[in-house]
């Protein structure tokens, strides 16, 4: 069994689940993804085969599908428009979809950032995954049960 996987009894004694790691994924890895760049494109296909389980929610959606909108981030994708969008769709179909309930704001430089670690916080996730390591990893509210880490790093600590 892979490092990221949970054994999980069901209750009835006999039974278990296995369960992926839960993390959250920043839109600059699903754009490293889309531009071919290795640990990105890694990250990406462990959520798609189920190694890993992306969280989503309301404000990480609407991030992922306007970044998906500015065609001039994709100048020198190997991926054209309706690919990338498949990829996308695919994508999303692997994450769970988490609520978040409450804010903790305000905690990042970054207004912009604070949804991640909400969602980290709401879903459970161990990591998030981000290459925007000097704005996310600096909390004002710690989070210890929470690492914000490159997509080389994940794959370093936990990913065979």
């Amino acid at each position: 069994m892979c490092e990221v996987c949970i054994l999980r009894w069901n209750g009835d004694g006999k039974n278990a689940t296995i369960s992926s790691m839960k993390v959250v994924i920043d839109t600059n890895i699903f754009i490293g993804a889309c531009l071919g760049q290795g640990a990105s494109r890694d990250i990406i296909t462990a959520c798609i085969e189920g190694i890993l389980t992306p969280l989503v929610g309301v404000a990480l959606l609407t991030e992922y599908e306007d970044v998906m909108s500015r065609q001039e981030l994709f100048v020198r994708s190997r991926l054209n428009v309706k690919e990338r969008e498949e990829l996308l769709d695919i994508y999303l179909a692997s994450c769970r979809w988490t609520r978040i309930y409450f804010g903790w704001r305000p905690n990042l430089r970054d207004e912009g950032d604070n949804h991640l670690v909400e969602l980290a916080v709401a879903g459970g996730a161990k990591y998030i995954v981000t290459r925007n390591l000097k704005d996310v990893a600096k909390m004002e509210l710690l989070f210890p049960e929470i690492k914000v880490v490159f997509p080389e790093t994940l794959l370093k600590e936990v990913l065979p």
